[in-house]
């Protein structure tokens, strides 16, 4: 069980950090996840200081020793370089919307750096692995038209490269005029995305075998009571088929948007397209799958030279 979330600072700056927290929720509309990290990372940095007095005069005082020393404080503790970064653009992220607001202006913290990530690729699939798993995704659920949503659901991850919460999040209505699909990414940003013929009709199938009538609005896919479907029964449907048919265990939803990416790329489609599909704000973060490639072609170079020898 999670603790509790406390702030060791004046109540002045506790109602700031909740208008914060909505701002991030109702407005930049951050994941659950993110948030509750973001949440006690800045929890942590209040209590770094330990002060229950530290007001809101107090937060532009803090100079470029304070942030240093809370970054010597995490690194203490032997976080790892992400979590360590993370918490750094938690309290960035705090510290420009006191900004913006005109509420408290503190340039010390545009001087402080987050260690540097390592550079983590993509994980994506062979095309011939990912087709064996989209074929077998339909057999694993008691009834059938769950079968059929499943396998709905992974053609859309594969084939329109949607996160898994883009996927589920999806109602009737979405899908106009049965060749573009309607996203809602992160950010409360909207994209359009073009649809395959073989996702028009694993969605039309598992739509005419469903036991619920829908109308427009309502949730795409549906659990077995009705109710719009958890992304923890298509992450475990996937830990049973990739287990059958001995995947590795970087298949998860995920993996089949990387997949996408990654397939697009090796196939000759442009970056910028890529981008566009996936809904990326920087052009920056899909050219990590160039990477991926390069990895695949200094793998199959390596190869051919042991033949060779």
């Amino acid at each position: 069980m999670k603790t509790e979330i406390k702030y060791i600072a004046g109540a002045d700056v506790k109602n700031l950090i909740h208008q914060w927290q909505d701002w991030l929720k109702n407005e930049r509309r951050y994941s659950e996840h993110t948030l509750d990290a973001y949440f006690r990372d800045l929890s942590e940095f209040f209590g770094f200081f330990n002060d229950e007095k530290i007001s809101v005069a107090d937060l532009g005082k803090i100079d470029v020793r304070d942030f240093r020393g809370y970054l010597s404080y995490r690194a203490g503790r032997y976080l790892e370089k992400s979590s360590i970064a993370r918490g750094i653009s938690a309290v960035k992220n705090f510290f420009k919307w006191l900004d913006r607001n005109d509420i408290v202006k503190n340039s010390a913290i545009s001087i402080i750096s987050s260690p540097r990530r390592p550079k983590v690729l993509p994980k994506a699939m062979d095309v011939d692995d990912t087709f064996k798993f989209l074929k077998e995704s339909e057999f694993w659920e008691k009834n059938s038209w769950q079968g059929l949503r499943d396998k709905a659901i992974f053609t859309l991850l594969y084939g329109c490269g949607l996160r898994i919460s883009e996927a589920l999040s999806l109602n009737i209505g979405d899908i106009t005029n049965n060749d573009f699909v309607r996203i809602k990414g992160k950010g409360n940003k909207t994209r359009i995305v073009p649809l395959l013929p073989v996702i028009i009709e694993n969605i039309n199938a598992y739509l005419n075998e469903c036991p619920y009538h829908l109308k427009n609005g309502d949730a795409l896919f549906l659990g077995a009571r009705g109710e719009r479907l958890s992304p923890r029964i298509i992450q475990r449907q996937m830990q049973k088929i990739r287990a059958y048919l001995g995947l590795p265990d970087n298949l998860t939803p995920h993996a089949l948007r990387h997949s996408f990416a990654t397939h697009l790329l090796a196939e000759g489609t442009d970056l910028r397209s890529i981008q566009e599909l996936l809904g990326h704000a920087s052009l920056t973060t899909t050219q990590r799958y160039t990477d991926v490639q390069i990895e695949k072609l200094h793998k199959e170079y390596e190869k051919a030279k042991i033949l060779d020898s």
